[in-house]
């Protein structure tokens, strides 16, 4: 089966944990996967398969430790047609720019044309406590996409 390489930027923690509960799962399901916690585009390899996790900062912003990969990305402009993603974004629907950080991460993927395989998840937490158990179910019908 392919490697998955996930892709996480967080402030507290959260979408690590996500990403690394993932993980799990999807080695459960035969997958082998990559953990990279705000990587650099150095990095990462310009194609196959990621599955972006990230909350969300400030006013829809990305945090710090994937903001700089975006800037890399807006910068340097590389083709990502090879790539395929996924997108999990984690925020509190009390701020106007609810999971803002994943929608304009998404939005640039794509822009690089790089292709989404199924739907974003946005991860509320004033609905979920625990963010790992929406992510949980949300990978278990994204996997059988693959």
């Amino acid at each position: 089966m392919s490697t998955i390489t996930l892709i996480s930027g967080s402030t507290m923690g959260s979408a690590e944990y996500v990403a690394e509960h993932i993980a799990e799962i999807l080695e459960n399901d035969g997958f082998s996967t990559v953990i990279l916690h705000g990587p650099s585009l150095e990095d990462l390899s310009l194609e196959g398969l990621w599955l972006v996790v990230t909350s969300t900062h400030g006013a829809g912003d990305l945090p710090a430790n994937l903001q700089s990969l975006a800037d890399t990305l807006t910068q340097q402009q590389p083709d990502l047609s090879n790539v395929t993603f996924g997108a999990v974004g984690i925020g509190s629907s009390e701020y106007d720019i609810f999971c803002g950080a994943i929608r304009s991460l998404e939005s640039l993927l794509e822009d690089l044309g790089a292709k989404q395989i199924g739907d974003r998840l946005e991860i509320d937490i004033l609905k979920h406590e625990i963010p790992e158990d929406p992510a949980e179910e949300w990978v278990k019908k994204w996997a059988k996409l693959l």
